[in-house]
């Protein structure tokens, strides 16, 4: 990308906020690039966004294939419209509900239209862009439950199109079958409600309130696909000189008054202006979490990361704590909040992690989320996506996020009932979880577990574990030892001739022949690892790495063969989908989850060095400041929270063990802001592009020899100062 594009990126900034003053208000947002992994495989977006809210109304600039998951590409130059929300760098596309179009000039069909990037503005809390064809300049904002629309229109005969059909799926025709039931009711010439069933990853419930500040004089209906369910409308105005037109959308699970009073609620206090300057300051009070100093390129990276990493979980309860459950049913929450968007495959292994540092007000009511979704559904959520269960992923994950919090002490938390969720979780059989078969063999088998059997197992033998430690640390003797058993088995699956996790059959047989780089991707090739080989699954024993170092024959062999993982070619082939195994080096794989805490082994077994030079390896090349930067799917802020981990220093390789391995920070100081007024600040003390080597750590002025940090030293603030150096 060409460096005017990061001089760009600044000027837009400076052009929304209006004025010095306030800049700097908000001067942890004007670090923030929300284009950044808009292109390529990164599958975020540009839209206006609240901190953990349930609405973010944006840019759709297509509506179905891979490179839509989040319905915006920021190489195109044709805008579809606006929609209300979206998936943050998912691998599924999915939302992208109700679609406004605005125009102006000469009626026309098609209501597409070629938008100016000149014009095109994102920060957190707001988007502009103008919109060439229909001559309207659009400005959006949002509240948590709310967005908010400011369309100037520049020509005369001003109109409104809304597309209640309109979606993101995986291919055209689910353009018009993701709706299953509409009903859309026009209250009078402000006002539209309406209740839409729809079905994607998910079959989900949607009510909503639309309310324009100016009445319309006219509306058509448009004619639309016989497949569709939902109408589409035309609305057309009389706005005056100032030719302009605000509206409002307000979003529930719930039902329609739901939607009403969420609206009534979050636009009682402010206008436009306003709303944006309340979702600017919630923006610049979770960023300024962590407070760093480093070059402009490393601030927009940085904050740009703690930004995606705080778009979800998104709170879908309505302001009066109602929502829908994972039963269908309607429910009110004990807290008045009830998150969704859990990518917990992906956001166990770091963003929750991360969550506990920069966000501790949120934990608990997260985990209580879990356990009613539970109590809704019999077992923790899976993938959870407007409250509702998806199934797309394996392992149990919300069990590790569960624990941490736990084990952490976070308030409010019932442990005894956490345990006997995680404990029904992990006993009684649902789907991808046939927890008979993988009790009678000690794994799950290929011939009756056909898709991803060494994944599987090698991820439930971690969730094992951490019911383990929550049972100790409850006094149950019985089931800790049951739980601590069964972490070990993925020594069960461990070839000692090819040194790597491989597929046996239910007699105890491996997988003949056996390919070591074939990739897996269930949805379409089946196989034994999911969205990976064996190369890059041998490693997944978060829990256990002392034991799988003697597996391998101990550390100069383990050390060894994990240098083959990152030096093998780097072809990825398979016959089915493999745009999820990205960023490579070698056979290792940094766009996808799996491999994220494998450079931090060579530090646990003595190769601290080889940590380093990856590190930085993996910043120079796969977290670059521009549309095309991130190496892969973002998955809901879990590459994020590596690279910001990975910038302080430390990373949580067993995020349940309330320890860090310390790696070599990219950053010449970062101070992490803690509850009870404490900091923690790490320094990286003679800090080059040639110093990327540790020569010393001190914490505290004490010195560090194990590279190891805990979660209770952090807490208790202090300093943790590196020496850098070129050897």
């Amino acid at each position: 990308m060409k460096k005017t594009y990061l001089f760009f990126t600044l000027i837009v900034f400076l052009t929304a906020c209006c004025c010095t003053a306030e800049k700097d208000k908000f001067r942890y947002g004007q670090q923030v690039n929300p284009f950044i992994g808009t292109d390529y495989n990164g599958h975020t977006f540009p839209n206006a966004t609240y901190p953990f809210g349930m609405m973010q109304p944006g840019p759709q600039t297509g509506h179905y294939d891979w490179e839509y998951c989040s319905g915006y590409t920021y190489n195109d130059s044709i805008m579809e419209g606006f929609s209300q929300n979206r998936l943050n760098g998912t691998g599924c596309p999915d939302l992208g509900d109700i679609l406004f179009s605005p125009f102006s000039g000469t009626p026309r069909d098609d209501f597409k239209s070629l938008f100016s990037k000149e014009t095109e503005i994102a920060v957190p809390g707001y988007y502009a862009v103008e919109l060439i064809d229909n001559a309207v300049k659009a400005e959006i904002t949002c509240s948590p439950h709310v967005a908010f629309y400011r369309f100037n229109y520049l020509k005369d005969n001003p109109a409104l199109f809304i597309d209640f059909q309109n979606g993101i799926g995986g291919a055209p025709e689910d353009q018009h079958k993701h709706v299953l039931l509409a009903e859309v009711t026009i209250e009078d010439n402000r006002t539209i409600t309406g209740h839409l069933t729809l079905k994607g990853w998910v079959e989900r419930q949607l009510f909503f309130v639309i309310e324009f500040d100016t009445p319309f004089t006219e509306k058509k209906e448009v004619l639309q696909d016989s497949r569709d369910k939902a109408p589409k409308y035309v609305f057309y105005y009389h706005l005056g000189r100032n030719k302009q037109l605000q509206v409002k959308t307000a979003f529930s699970t719930v039902s329609v008054e739901g939607a009403k009073l969420n609206l009534a609620i979050e636009s009682k206090n402010g206008n436009f202006d306003q709303v944006k300057k309340n979702a600017q300051q919630a923006w610049e009070t979770n960023l300024s979490k962590i407070e760093i100093e480093g070059t402009d390129e490393q601030k927009m990276s940085f904050y740009t990361s703690m930004y995606h990493l705080m778009i979800q979980p998104n709170n879908i309860a309505d302001v009066n704590g109602k929502y829908r459950g994972a039963n269908d049913e309607i429910h009110q929450s004990p807290f008045c909040c009830y998150y969704s968007t859990l990518s917990l495959w992906d956001t166990y292994r770091a963003a929750h992690p991360l969550y506990t540092l920069t966000n501790p007000d949120k934990v608990s009511d997260i985990v209580n989320t879990m356990l009613l979704h539970a109590d809704a559904q019999g077992y923790l959520p899976v993938w959870a996506l407007w409250g509702k269960e998806n199934h797309c992923m394996i392992g149990n994950h919300a069990v590790p996020v569960i624990v941490e919090a736990c084990l952490k002490n976070f308030p409010g938390i019932d442990k005894n009932r956490a345990f006997e969720l995680i404990k029904k979780s992990l006993t009684e059989n649902h789907l991808k979880s046939p927890w008979t078969v993988y009790d009678k063999l000690g794994y799950y088998p290929l011939d009756s577990v056909k898709e991803e059997s060494v994944s599987r197992t090698l991820e439930a033998v971690y969730d094992d574990y951490c019911a383990s430690l929550l049972a100790q640390e409850l006094g149950l003797k019985d089931d800790y030892a049951f739980f601590k058993k069964r972490s070990e088995q993925y020594k069960n699956l461990f070839d000692p001739e090819t040194k790597l996790m491989r597929a046996k059959d239910s007699n105890g047989q491996w997988r003949t022949p056996f390919n070591s780089f074939s990739l897996s991707h269930a949805g379409t090739s089946g196989g034994d690892y999911t969205e990976g080989n064996a190369w890059q699954y041998t490693w997944h024993v978060q829990h256990d790495v002392a034991g799988l170092i003697d597996l391998m024959g101990g550390n100069e062999y383990f050390t060894t063969k994990l240098d083959s993982l990152f030096i093998l070619e780097s072809d990825v082939s398979s016959e089915g989908f493999v745009s999820d195994v990205t960023g490579l080096i070698g056979q290792y794989a940094h766009g996808n989850e799996p491999s994220h805490h494998i450079v931090y082994l060579y530090t646990l077994a003595g190769k601290p060095e080889r940590t380093q030079e990856l590190v930085r390896e993996i910043f120079d090349r796969f977290y670059l400041p521009k549309p095309d930067g991130l190496c892969g799917n973002d998955d809901c802020g879990q590459m994020s929270a590596w690279y910001i981990f990975s910038s302080l220093g430390f990373y949580p390789v067993n995020p349940v063990s309330g320890e860090y391995v310390l790696g070599a920070p990219q950053l010449p100081k970062a101070t992490i802001h803690l509850p009870d007024n404490k900091t923690f600040t790490v320094i990286a003390t003679n800090l080059s592009e040639k110093n990327k080597y540790v020569k010393s750590i001190r914490l505290n002025d004490r010195p560090v020899t194990d590279y190891k940090l805990t979660y209770k030293q952090l807490m208790q603030g202090g300093t943790l100062v590196f020496e850098m150096t070129d050897k």
